[in-house]
């Protein structure tokens, strides 16, 4: 699927995010740090994977690898559908500290990727669904779309990704 850029600043608080920084901080000029740091990304990413199975996306083999120098997530694993394997990505890059995402993951069923949008302050599904399909009242699909992810249409935050499926 590829690489995905998202705003580090923006999303879920899976894990300590500053103290990965300050561990990456650390490890950069003194080697005896490596190893702690090593383990806040093992923990990081576990976090992580525990986020995509709690979202019940039906993906299986999921692995998860965070690197917190780049701020970048590495996942892999199988999705059923096109669906699944984008919500996953989502899931992985709507999580502090989190700047990309690789999708290494394998689909069942390809389908032509989705578009998506970065929230910005002020924005409402309404507004969005006006923008991308030219009628504010189709702003269900694209909070069906998001789902489990969000669960209330009204929140929506800045730096927030979406997914805007295709009508």
């Amino acid at each position: 699927m590829g690489l995905f850029s998202f705003i580090k600043e923006a999303g879920e608080k899976l894990f300590g995010g500053k103290e990965v920084e300050a561990a990456v901080t650390k490890a950069a000029t003194d080697a005896t740090a490596k190893p702690s740091l090593d383990a806040l990304n093992a923990q990081a990413a576990r976090a992580i994977e525990t986020y995509i199975a709690s979202q019940k996306l039906g993906v299986e083999g999921v692995h998860v690898d965070y690197d917190g120098a780049t701020g970048t997530v590495s996942v892999s694993g199988q999705a059923p559908s096109q669906e699944a394997l984008e919500k996953v990505t989502l899931c992985c890059g709507n999580v502090a500290s989190v700047k990309q995402v690789n999708n290494l993951m394998a689909v069942a069923a390809p389908a032509p990727e989705a578009q998506y949008h970065d929230v910005v302050r002020g924005d409402t599904l309404s507004a969005i669904a006006k923008k991308y399909y030219g009628d504010a009242s189709k702003y269900p699909k694209i909070f069906e779309a998001n789902k489990p992810m969000l669960s209330d249409p009204d929140k929506i935050y800045p730096g927030q990704k979406l997914r805007i499926p295709a009508l």
